[in-house]
């Protein structure tokens, strides 16, 4: 099982989003977390970055993976037309 952080900007980001959402995308990145073949279909490598993409309906989780500290840093979290920007 991996530790979860989220940086600022995603705090932030799920603060002001509605609650119900913001549930769904916790509870989606603690599902990786804990068992990341689960999710395997909805996590995808990001070329020319060091970071993971985790779809959760219309909105984006990227994330770093740090399997040596098993730690998942949460960068941002944005909806899809504007998550690659």
């Amino acid at each position: 099982m991996y530790a979860i952080t989220y940086a600022k900007e995603a705090r932030k980001t799920l603060r002001r989003m509605p609650r119900n959402i913001a549930r769904t995308i916790m509870s989606k990145v603690e599902a990786y977390a804990s068992a990341p073949e689960r999710q395997a279909a909805n996590v995808k490598h990001l070329q020319g970055e060091n970071a993971y993409r985790l779809m959760v309906g219309d909105w984006r989780v990227i994330f770093h993976q740090d399997g040596t500290n098993i730690v998942i840093m949460v960068v941002r979290v944005r909806p899809r037309g504007g998550a690659y920007k």
